[in-house]
């Protein structure tokens, strides 16, 4: 079911209707029972995945809760940690790595036979893997308690509106909503109303309208593009993912907040950063913290001296990469954008005075090349990310610097952005940049019910002409 569907909305309308009329433990049931018809909507062979992975961590945070022995700690840890990612490794990564070794072994004349299988990813598989590794990792820390009840960790594991994209969230912020008893909260629903609002825009308008000119472009033979074809191809891919992914992470907080739940912000107006730190600190925000917290810190963040921390920076990113796909666009993807985070940490002494003035809290020239330099940087590994392979990625990117023939492909691209990522960058210029005085200005217009309403009138008037999967279902 996509959030942009009338029945995940009738399905919703169900659970919202008898949610509210029970008492916490009813809801909680609710919310299990929901959850799980959600993602067996998708594929129900794998609710057996999401059930076992519930109950070996339930029963390992338990293990390292009660002991006090650090050997016995570590090994329950491992045991989750070998489970959750071997599940992981086999489902997402075995075809690859086998194919991959297959043909090194034929090259190298040593001829390996393995068996190919055609294994289905399971959706979302990743993030909610993710989510209960960093909780047993939490536990182990003593960062936070183990849940007492099955029941309630189950719920924590399984939420629909996050399920299948995210956020990532993590146990010492989510669980205790899931212990508490929750009651209906002044002003969430005009919150939740807004968010969702903003997330169907984002989605139908934006991502959806970009996807068919992106598929487009990148499904054409590169002999028969031009540079300026591609490189509009990509921008449109910028706001495509942006739009479909945040989307997505909007909507989700919007549905939550109905429920008496706050997800956390997982997307902070990306392409507005000025340097690929403040890009991570923006983008993605729960994976970026996971990443950080349970990578690169173990691994020694920047505490072992310079050589280390590129080092760390390099192996955080590379496997950030390979978390969104098993293809090798994806590991180069993630190596760039370690590179750009090791020049930056390399480069960014030199920029220090300039960059501590209100050029840090205000639109000036500085900022606006900074920005419009590191949205390029951003679009090149998009590029890496949008293509099919490697060799395509090559090409592309050798049109986009010798070929700068317009045609009527690149007019209509930039007038789709234009017309439908154009207001949203209007918007998030104001919320980015926006003085305090202008705000209160525009308050007295209800500036923001005004926008709601044309995002609103937007995807009744301007959908796609056919609805496509939120990108990082794949994921």
């Amino acid at each position: 079911m996509l959030f942009n569907s009338f029945t995940f909305w009738l399905f919703y309308a169900i659970v919202l209707l008898l949610y509210w009329r029970m008492r916490h433990r009813g809801q909680n049931i609710l919310l299990l029972i929901g959850s799980y018809f959600f993602y067996g909507c998708w594929d129900y062979r794998f609710l057996s995945l999401i059930a076992f992975s519930t109950l070996v961590d339930y029963y390992v945070a338990r293990k390292i809760s009660d002991s006090d022995r650090p050997s016995t700690r570590r090994y329950w840890l491992f045991s989750s940690m070998v489970t959750n990612l071997g599940i992981l490794a086999f489902f997402k990564y075995y075809g690859f790595f086998a194919g991959e070794l297959v043909a090194l072994s034929e090259a190298v004349g040593v001829p390996l036979l393995l068996p190919t299988l055609q294994i289905v990813l399971p959706v979302g598989i990743s993030f909610y893997t993710f989510q209960t590794m960093s909780y047993t990792i939490d536990v182990y820390r003593r960062d936070c308690e183990p849940a007492r009840n099955l029941l309630d960790f189950a719920v924590y594991v399984s939420f629909f509106p996050q399920l299948v994209a995210g956020p990532i969230e993590r146990a010492a912020h989510f669980l205790p909503q899931v212990l508490k008893e929750r009651h209906y909260r002044a002003g969430d629903f005009e919150q939740g109303m807004s968010l969702i609002v903003l997330g169907l825009f984002k989605k139908i308008v934006i991502a959806d309208n970009m996807a068919v000119l992106v598929n487009s472009i990148f499904s054409t033979p590169t002999s028969e593009l031009s540079g300026l074809e591609v490189l509009v191809g990509v921008y449109a891919f910028a706001f495509q993912i942006y739009g479909d992914f945040s989307g997505y992470s909007s909507i989700a907080r919007g549905i939550s907040k109905w429920l008496g739940f706050d997800l956390m912000v997982n997307f902070q107006r990306p392409y507005f950063a000025i340097d690929p730190s403040d890009f991570w600190r923006r983008w993605h925000i729960s994976l970026s913290q996971w990443l950080r917290d349970y990578l690169y810190i173990p691994l020694g963040g920047n505490r072992r001296g310079s050589v280390m921390t590129y080092r760390n920076l390099m192996l955080t990113m590379v496997l950030g990469g390979l978390w969104h796909g098993a293809n090798w666009t994806f590991i180069v993807w993630g190596f760039i954008h370690g590179l750009l985070l090791c020049g930056y940490r390399l480069l960014a002494p030199r920029f220090a005075g300039q960059n501590s003035n209100d050029s840090m809290s205000r639109l000036n020239g500085q900022r606006m090349v900074q920005m419009v330099v590191m949205f390029h940087l951003i679009c090149l590994t998009w590029l890496l990310f949008r293509a099919e392979n490697i060799s395509q990625a090559n090409t592309m990117l050798w049109l986009v610097f010798t070929d700068w023939a317009w045609t009527p492909t690149v007019w209509l691209v930039l007038g789709m952005l234009v017309f439908c990522a154009g207001p949203l960058l209007v918007y998030e210029a104001f919320e980015e940049f926006g003085t305090p005085e202008w705000k209160t200005l525009l308050d007295r217009w209800s500036w923001q019910g005004m926008a709601y309403a044309y995002a609103m009138l937007m995807c009744i008037c301007f959908p796609p002409p056919a609805a496509s999967s939120f990108i990082y279902f794949q994921f």
